[in-house]
């Protein structure tokens, strides 16, 4: 039986706003984030779901906690869910990595893979704990609805292991998600469809936009 993943990025968080790469590092949510994750928790519960599981971390639990709360359910958390690890690029933003080093950042940009980051988790790594998670979790709630929030990059990888892109191209094929924003994946035994990318589930914001960017994950 198809089980529906509602996959979401948590809300913004500090870093998100100085575009640093959070990565594993544990991030609070801004005002902002916080409104994102209250308006995620209204959007579940006009759209409904069967389960909610997310990231051990504060920021995805944090994001979590309303829609939970909206279904009357308590999130599961899932270690393999956790973000990926940026290793020398934890906490830092881009245009400092390239002060330093720009040979490596030139390498990260054109294959993640393989030109990861001195001491960080590769993707193929992130994408196969991701995916064993989320197969888990559609195995356990077959035939019904999962709300699932974790982090940009993570979910990125993800994607490409679940739809066979090579998960090297993950920055080219989804340069980004959205900030509370639903990508919908069905998932029946080892098939996998999307369904939806990037639906946003609040209010447009007033404020100035930001720059498009995938770091604060």
């Amino acid at each position: 039986m198809t089980a529906r993943l509602l996959l979401v990025r948590h809300g913004e968080t500090e870093w998100h706003a100085e575009n640093r790469y959070a990565g594993s590092s544990d991030v609070a949510l801004t005002a902002r984030g916080l409104r994102q994750a209250d308006e995620l928790g209204r959007w579940a519960a006009t759209h409904g779901a069967d389960a909610v599981a997310c990231s051990p971390l504060s920021r995805a639990r944090r994001t979590a906690a309303p829609a939970a709360e909206a279904l009357g359910l308590r999130p599961e958390v899932y270690e393999g869910l956790r973000e990926m690890h940026f290793g020398w690029g934890e906490g830092r933003t881009i245009a400092e990595m390239e002060a330093e080093d720009a040979e490596i950042v030139r390498r990260f940009r054109d294959d993640p893979e393989g030109g990861a980051f001195p001491d960080a988790e590769l993707p193929s790594s992130a994408a196969a704990r991701a995916t064993a998670a989320l197969r888990e979790l559609a195995g356990r709630h077959a035939g019904g609805t999962v709300l699932v929030v974790a982090h940009n990059s993570l979910l990125r990888v993800a994607l490409c292991g679940l739809l066979d892109i090579p998960v090297g191209r993950y920055r080219a094929i989804f340069p980004r998600l959205d900030n509370a924003a639903v990508t919908r994946v069905d998932l029946d035994g080892e098939r996998a469809a999307l369904r939806s990318l990037n639906v946003p589930t609040g209010r447009p914001s007033a404020g100035p936009g930001r720059a498009p960017g995938e770091a604060g994950a």
